[in-house]
């Protein structure tokens, strides 16, 4: 959440997006609103996200709530301060959970519930059309010259699929930094009755050709290896980490790692049972174990956001990724394309990249979006291997077994 005044600076610190002291706020406003409708016509829960904040800050900061004039998320800020220009998209706006997907339009109940006036509400763009020109100062600034056009912007994640140019029904992006992200994309409304996992609209939706990209996040990732690496002392490199963990046999010798260390998990039903370590043996496990166990551990969490994305309709095949993060290590690459059974596409690309592919889109430098991906290849592939499906298949079953058991 950006706050800003009528000046346009921001009237207190932006509460970012991991940041729960909304958590209630919003499921207060799921129960009054009716999970059904919250369903049906956001897609999620209020959730977390930024109009729940919003209120929050309401209710809590009265002082400062009444000095505001727009909200934003931080790319639209990012484009207020080079263009002069308020505004926002879709997409934008169906991440603060403030975009009606049945009737295409901001989300006035959502709005009226909250008593947050619309006029708060920056204008909203196309996606890919220009978001302004660059003003004189920014321009002076950035050493370009005035009326550059600024073009395109998305979050994090719908960027990074577009990155991957994971734009039609049924593809899916990948990352594995500090945490790890499934973004699948789909052709109609869909949500999880639970909001394990989250909907919103892809950079490329619209009311005749919906898109929304559907988002499972697991916040134990790349973080749980860098705990590893420090409980070692931090000697050793990841690479060397990788080719140590490759030692042990596939399914680890029944060792399994937990990987919910970093906070409370949506794909859990926001519960916190935090990272744990199950069927150490003294005398058979070593190093070897405990690191391929916390690659596997990792890939099957995020195989059981997976299957709830299948659940709601989205069977991938194939899985693209940067070339980045836990994506360097190939025993990573190989297990999350055994366990998962999807094709793993790895690409020398990141979001930046992206970013200015888009922009280059919505400036007109490319024709369309095929264009601006025509150079785009796959680096590497990493097919499933069939000969450990089985192998895999029964540590994925004592894993899910143990932890449905701890969550129950």
């Amino acid at each position: 959440l950006v706050a800003l005044d009528a000046s346009g600076a921001p009237v207190r610190p932006a509460i970012i997006w991991c940041d729960s002291r909304a958590v209630a706020t919003g499921e207060a406003a799921f129960t009054a609103l009716g999970p059904d409708r919250c369903l049906r016509h956001l897609l999620n829960s209020p959730g977390n996200f930024t109009a729940s904040k919003l209120a929050w800050v309401k209710a809590n900061e009265p002082a400062a709530y009444a000095r505001i004039r727009t909200v934003m998320l931080p790319g639209d800020y990012v484009a207020f301060r080079m263009t002069g220009e308020r505004r926002t998209t879709v997409s934008g706006l169906s991440e603060a959970i403030l975009w009606d997907f049945e009737r295409e339009a901001t989300a006035d109940f959502v709005l009226e519930h909250f008593g947050i006036p619309r006029a708060m509400l920056p204008e909203i763009v196309p996606t890919f059309a220009p978001q302004g020109g660059l003003t004189a100062a920014a321009a002076a600034e950035l050493g370009l010259d005035a009326g550059v056009p600024v073009a395109y912007r998305a979050g994090d994640q719908p960027n990074n699929a577009f990155s991957l140019n994971v734009l039609s029904p049924g593809e899916i992006a990948t990352t594995a930094g500090t945490s790890g992200v499934v973004y699948g994309v789909s052709g109609r409304a869909a949500f999880d009755e639970h909001s394990r996992v989250n909907s919103f609209a892809h950079v490329t939706h619209t009311p005749r050709a919906p898109r929304l990209g559907v988002l499972l996040c697991l916040n134990g990732t790349g973080i749980l290896y860098r705990w590893l690496r420090g409980m070692l002392g931090g000697a050793k490199g990841y690479d060397e980490l990788n080719a140590i963990a490759a030692g042990a046999p596939p399914g680890s010798d029944g060792l399994r790692v937990f990987p919910y260390g970093n906070g409370s998990e949506r794909t859990l039903r926001n519960a916190n049972p935090g990272a744990s370590v199950r069927g150490l043996d003294f005398n058979r496990h070593g190093l070897p174990h405990l690191l391929r166990a916390a690659q596997e551990g990792i890939v099957f969490a995020l195989r059981y956001g997976l299957g709830i994305m299948r659940g709601m309709g989205i069977e991938p095949v194939t899985a693209r990724a940067g070339q980045a993060n836990l994506f360097l290590s190939p025993l990573f690459a190989s297990t999350f394309a055994s366990v998962t059974g999807c094709r793993v596409e790895l690409y020398a690309t990141d979001g930046a990249q992206g970013a200015a592919r888009g922009a280059g889109v919505g400036a007109g430098v490319y024709a369309g979006i095929g264009e601006a991906f025509a150079g785009l290849t796959a680096v590497k592939t990493v097919e499933p291997d069939p000969a450990l499906a089985g192998t895999y298949a029964d540590a994925y079953g004592r894993w899910q077994e143990t932890l449905e058991r701890d969550l129950s």
